[in-house]
């Protein structure tokens, strides 16, 4: 079989996923092994590959084809997420562009919108993770609002309904006026801007003193029912009892008192407007107050705005404070740095506002999911600082709210049948609402046309918080064989800003419904940052097109880039070289593999510096091997990636290869080609989980495989001990190779002129590797001595000394004179280092490491002098 020159990704890796699908080594079913079981974050329906996918999804493939390689019956599950907010957003505006506004349609006509969008765009970034090389079970592919998985959402909200846990309240929520739904308190992102402090002036009832309020929102006045002032406070004690009139639209209200107000900020004294602010409405609970909404579902304002009425929130802010001023109802305004909740889907600012809306009840739920993390260790977070932020999340926990003003998710199984607030029923079909209606109101004439469904959809994360149990089929049936196999899961892969709307959501869940925890280790990656630290965003043109990168550098050479640099929670500096040197990494194993098998192959004897070479090899895959499981155990798989890296590159490429290669156009033993493919393969299994394109190629050139021999479904490496001192011995040897080879290159002495080499051996070093100095050196004779050799070239290493004895070649008198020039250099050096030293005022105030580091530069300078004077008397 002809072996290209040149390794094509492009080409390879279309042909390699297409065998693996072929022949079905994804798929996973329930067997006599032990599972190994990973759910994919379901990315959004709407989404398309970014780098956070490309990061996230590296690192579940490579755990999941190691889990293959060490014979668990590993199990991908992958699928997309609905996502409610963003997907409604998409069609929305799909059909605004077609001239057709949501509100003109049914319910019905709606989602047959949101299907045929879901349909045409929503398997996008599945088949773009296929491109990555990600071997996921495409089988078992899920969609949160396939039938089953909607059933398991629905029966969740009716369980938790029946145990008391699920309540309908009017509350102040957070509200998207962009998306027109509300939103959980973890979906608000708190941004600082600047903005502006209004000093608004509030005439008193049956006087002309006014009473001056600062606000940052001068537009929400319109929905003042109060002035409040702190009793303590002197400045107002004769506004006790008093009332003032709001501007503008004339209302009188009372001036009322309560400690809450901060007497030090701004004015003293607070507008109270119930509808608009949490604390205010706290106030006016308290007082008693009426509650004004003045905004419609989109933030303009309403009748209550009187003639700002259908004008936008901000638009209004600007046009008020010029009437305020025109009045003289404005005192000033001043600069204000403000934090501001905004939505984390739309970006729009968030609106406070009271409304009915559907809550679970948090307090005891996240009882469970506290102990698992924080107490017993049943589920680890790496890294494990982020317990802190678990535990921060956990304990200030407050109710979710769980419904969305949506249409496009599981639509709330709450069915009305009269006008009060609680004249409903909930249970997961028509006709079980009608029963249970029937019963409640002791009616038996009720019909189905009686009752009306809640119009809410539930919370996004109301469905995928059961993802890992759901996709199984646990929730609705827990006796699955599925289930009862495959969870709970091992790991999860997934980013630290879901650690609590998603991770510990699933926690909960879990805890709950199955009594037990749904994954055993959550590994937290960082954000994909630029060069300069910023967040990659397509709005910040900083963010790479991921498919252009698997065009230009190969899939295994993006993985590979994106690795060396993914330290568990720690953000990546995305550097494009990176991929550069992924591609070059694969570049270097192809040419490795061409340099082997264009070796030809004789039956002869095996030379002693081969043998020695494969030992060594042998034990430092060994070592390599127990170092890569430990980071694997401590989810450290950067530094797993780097130390195959270091042992292919390193020592199988530059020294293995080196020691084994066979002679100008001299044959290989049989002996020593066939170790060189064994170690060869040994290598391709470790780099499979992060190489599979490249390593799947080249084990098929290897020799032909069946299905049931390719690379995929091999054998890890069985781990063995190891002799430590061998791999000590050996690095010692590299030292002594590497001085041969820069005496070679400073006395300009071709590697194709054999020389003698003679050894003082001080140190009692292993002889164990001479036959590789002699073959790397190109040495003919090695021999060891006591006494210095005289006219020889010399270096050390350690207290070992090495002669090189003086051949024709070698003009001494010119090599006399270069050695005293470099030992005058070196004595001129090495008294500047003493004097220093010699400095009481010096060593008394610098730092112990530079002490430190000048009494190092002392030594080395005398021992190359002493290196040095040896070689001019050798050589004299």
């Amino acid at each position: 079989m002809s072996i290209p020159a040149q390794f094509n990704a492009k080409e390879v890796e279309q042909k390699w996923y297409d065998y693996w699908m072929k022949n079905d080594y994804f798929s996973s079913k329930p067997d006599h092994r032990t599972p190994y079981t990973i759910v994919i974050p379901p990315p959004n329906v709407t989404g398309v590959l970014h780098m956070g996918h490309m990061l996230n999804n590296t690192i579940q493939d490579v755990l999941i084809r190691r889990a293959r390689l060490k014979g668990f019956n590993a199990c991908w599950v992958p699928g997309t997420d609905h996502a409610s907010i963003a997907t409604e957003a998409k069609v929305v505006a799909k059909l605004k562009s077609e001239g057709i506004n949501k509100n003109d349609l049914t319910r019905e006509e709606f989602l047959k919108h949101a299907w045929d969008w879901t349909n045409k765009y929503g398997g996008t970034i599945l088949e773009q993770l296929k491109q990555l090389g990600c071997s996921c079970d495409w089988s078992r592919t899920k969609f949160t609002m396939d039938e089953d998985m909607s059933a398991s959402v629905i029966h969740s909200f009716v369980d938790l309904y029946n145990k008391g846990l699920i309540y309908r309240g009017y509350r102040m929520v957070n509200w998207d006026p962009e998306a027109k739904t509300t939103l959980s308190d973890e979906e608000v992102i708190f941004e600082e801007r600047q903005g502006k402090l209004y000093f608004l002036k509030y005439q008193i009832e049956g006087s002309t003193d006014f009473l001056t309020v600062a606000t940052t929102r001068p537009e929400t006045i319109f929905g003042d029912t109060a002035i409040c002032i702190n009793p303590n406070d002197e400045r107002f004690a004769h506004l006790k009892g008093k009332k003032a009139i709001v501007p503008i639209c004339g209302r009188i209200v009372p001036i009322i008192e309560d400690e809450y107000v901060d007497i030090e900020f701004g004015t003293g004294c607070l507008k109270v407007t119930p509808a608009h602010d949490m604390n205010d409405k706290t106030l006016g609970e308290k007082h008693q107050l009426e509650i004004i909404d003045i905004f419609n579902e989109d933030a303009s304002l309403n009748s209550f705005g009187m003639h700002y009425q259908g004008k936008d929130r901000f638009v209004v802010r600007e046009e008020i404070a010029a009437e305020l001023e025109s009045i003289g109802a404005l005192a000033k305004t001043e600069t204000h740095l403000n934090k501001v909740g905004t939505s984390e889907r739309t970006k729009a600012v968030i609106e406070p506002r009271l409304s009915d809306q559907w809550f679970l009840k948090m307090e005891d739920l996240v009882k469970p999911a506290i102990k698992a993390v924080l107490e017993s260790d049943e589920v680890k977070l790496y890294p494990s600082r982020f317990n802190n932020t678990y535990r921060h999340w956990l304990e200030n926990i407050r109710d979710w709210n769980i419904s969305r003003q949506l249409w496009w998710g599981q639509q709330i199984p709450a069915f009305y049948y009269g006008d009060g607030k609680e004249d409903f029923v909930v249970a997961a079909t028509l006709d079980k609402a009608l029963e249970l209606a029937k019963t409640k109101t002791n009616n038996p004439q009720l019909t189905a046309n009686d009752l009306t469904q809640d119009a809410d959809a539930l919370d996004t994360w109301f469905s995928s918080w059961l993802w890992p149990m759901a996709v199984f089929g646990g929730v609705l049936n827990p006796e699955s064989e599925d289930f009862k196999y495959y969870y709970p899961t091992n790991d999860l892969v997934t980013g630290p800003d879901i650690l609590f709307f998603w991770v510990a959501r699933m926690i909960i869940a879990g805890y709950e419904y199955a009594g037990e925890k749904p994954f055993t280790n959550v590994y937290l990656t960082g954000l994909v940052r630029d060069k300069q630290r910023r967040k990659m965003s397509k709005s910040l043109g900083n963010s790479p097109e991921p498919l252009e990168l698997i065009e230009k550098f190969g899939a295994d050479g993006v993985r590979v880039g994106l690795l060396l640099s993914a330290s568990a929670g720690n953000d990546i500096m995305f550097d494009e070289e990176l991929c550069n040197q992924g591609k070059a990494f694969s570049n270097k194993i192809w040419n490795a593999f061409k340099l082997i098998k264009g070796w030809e192959v004789a039956d002869i004897a095996q030379p002693e510096s081969s043998k020695v070479a494969i030992e060594w090899y042998e034990t430092k895959l060994q070592r390599t091997l127990a170092e890569i499981e430990d980071n694997f155990d401590k989810y450290r798989i950067s530094d797993a990636l780097m130390g195959i890296y270091k042992l292919v590159w390193d020592d199988f490429c530059s020294w293995f290869l080196e020691m084994i290669k066979p002679g100008y156009q001299q044959p290989i033993d049989r002996a020593t080609f066939a170790k060189a493919i064994e170690m060869l393969e040994n290598n391709l299994k470790l780099l499979h989980p992060f190489m599979p394109f490249l390593t799947e190629e080249i084990w098929h050139y290897i020799a032909d495989r069946t299905p049931e021999q390719a690379l995929i479904v091999a054998q890890w490496p069985q781990a063995k001990a190891y002799n430590e001192q061998l791999i000590a011995d050996f690095d010692f040897t590299i030292e002594v190779i590497s001085g041969i080879r820069a005496i070679r290159k400073d006395k300009n002495i071709p590697f194709k002129d054999a020389i003698d080499l003679k050894v003082m051996n001080n140190e009692k070093a292993s002889a164990y590797f001479d036959a590789v100095i002699m073959k790397l050196g190109n040495i003919t004779n090695l021999e060891y001595v006591s006494d210095k050799v005289d006219g020889a070239l010399s270096y050390r290493v350690k207290s070992n000394e090495y002669f090189i004895p003086i051949t024709g070649a070698i003009d001494v008198e010119a090599e006399v004179a270069k050695l005293t020039e470099e030992l005058e250099y070196t004595k001129g050096f090495l008294r500047s280092v003493q004097t220093k030293l010699s400095n009481e005022k010096f060593v008394a105030g610098a730092p112990a490491k530079v002490i430190e580091m000048e009494r190092k530069k002392e030594a080395d300078a005398l021992a190359k002098i002493e290196t040095i004077e040896q070689s001019l008397a050798g050589l004299k």
